[in-house]
């Protein structure tokens, strides 16, 4: 991690400061995320080259169009780099209309909706996992302009690495769904999903462990695998809400 001097001025805050301390006391822990990165991202590159041969075949035959989607996104220390994902929209989409995709968007190719569904657009970032820009776990990363609507705490998550998967891309996996029938898709995403995502975002960083990452990451299979865990999360939370109750008559 860098120093606090050494952190961007917006993030010098005390609401940052917070979070900051509790990464301090996991730097070991962190180091070792990171050999992890790096070792399980070159292992799985070379397993699943057959793979991405494939996927590119597809794509290339289905549309005009790069084999990649190049974005602009915001990682650690909010530097800007460019994420990479397999197309699955035809080319140039991200200047045709919103930059948050929704569930009937007309912009989705053939090939990119079936991609889509079983999550293989985002395999290919573990190029950016090896190059350090993005590790295994972490906040998904954001567009600049989502970036720029960061309340003070939530630029916290900026402290580590942007993930492939989190606990909050996972409750929210289908976000797309959410947002299809919005008035202003970017407005709704801005005041209503985005806050509650963060939510789990600064949760994992107080909380944060390799243990806690590992169970994510398996997690993320079992999604992918069609296991919705968004119902279980609202049925244990409205299993709380009655103990709070009970106190609060006492």
């Amino acid at each position: 991690m860098k120093k606090w001097e050494q952190l961007p001025e917006d993030m010098k805050t005390p609401q940052v400061r917070k979070y900051y301390n509790i990464l301090q006391k996991k730097r070991f822990s962190l180091a070792v995320k990171r050999a992890f990165d790096i070792v399980a991202s070159s292992v799985m590159l070379i397993l699943l080259s057959p793979v991405f041969l494939v996927l590119a075949v597809a794509i290339k035959k289905d549309s005009e169009g790069p084999v990649f989607f190049r974005q602009e996104r915001v990682t650690q220390y909010k530097k800007h780099f460019r994420i990479f994902k397999f197309r699955t929209m035809v080319n140039n989409a991200d200047k045709m209309g919103t930059q948050v995709t929704v569930g009937n968007d007309s912009r989705i190719t053939k090939v990119g909706s079936m991609i889509r569904k079983f999550r293989l657009d985002e395999i290919c970032q573990l190029i950016d996992v090896f190059r350090g820009t993005m590790s295994f776990v972490g906040t998904r990363p954001e567009v600049p302009k989502y970036v720029d609507k960061y309340t003070p705490e939530m630029k916290a998550t900026l402290l580590l690495p942007a993930g492939v998967t989190s606990q909050a891309s996972i409750f929210y996996k289908d976000e797309d769904k959410l947002l299809e029938n919005a008035a202003d898709v970017d407005k709704t995403y801005v005041e209503k999903i985005l806050p509650e995502k963060m939510k789990y975002n600064l949760k994992a960083i107080r909380e944060f462990s390799l243990l806690n990452e590992l169970k994510i990451m398996f997690m993320t299979v079992f999604a992918v695998a069609g296991i919705d865990f968004s119902k279980k999360d609202k049925i244990k939370s409205r299993r709380r809400r009655p103990c709070t109750r009970r106190k609060a008559d006492v």
